[in-house]
């Protein structure tokens, strides 16, 4: 990549944590759609997923010793999502034995989705996309008046 793709890397950085940013949210509105699913195909009560990410840069940076904005394979720098992963705590035992899907001893498993946990996470997705969305401004801006400097 030359030096023309270096001057769009803020960009593409700003805009794969804007697409991360943007999965998180949709699993967690998943997990909250999903919050009293007691039977799934899979069998079970639904189990609460969360996105992993990582971050995708350069030991070596291409134009900054302090800031990374080139991977080794000649990427810009940024986040990805490496997964989505099944939360392993244990799902929620409720005493109900007219539920259809109460076991022998009436406990029915609920799954292990805490609305208010996700509501915060989901607030937090949101402010993290929002802060992608102002530095990807900001460098839209920087970007324009640079351009304007030769006029």
């Amino acid at each position: 990549m030359g030096a023309l793709s270096g001057v769009f890397a803020p960009f593409a950085i700003s805009a794969s944590a804007l697409t991360a940013e943007r999965l998180r949210m949709d699993v967690i509105s998943n997990n909250i759609a999903n919050a009293n699913t007691t039977r799934t195909v899979e069998g079970g009560p639904y189990i609460r997923q969360r996105v992993v990410f990582s971050p995708r840069f350069d030991a070596t940076p291409a134009f900054s010793s302090f800031i990374p904005t080139m991977t080794p394979d000649g990427l810009p720098a940024g986040v990805r999502v490496t997964g989505i992963q099944k939360d392993s705590s244990p799902v929620r035992m409720v005493y109900d034995p007219g539920h259809p899907d109460a076991n022998a001893e009436g406990y029915v498993a609920y799954p292990n989705v805490n609305a208010v946990n996700e509501m915060v996470d989901l607030i937090s997705a949101s402010r993290a996309y929002e802060a992608n969305i102002t530095a990807f401004n900001s460098t839209k801006s920087m970007a324009l008046q640079a351009l304007s400097i030769g006029k």
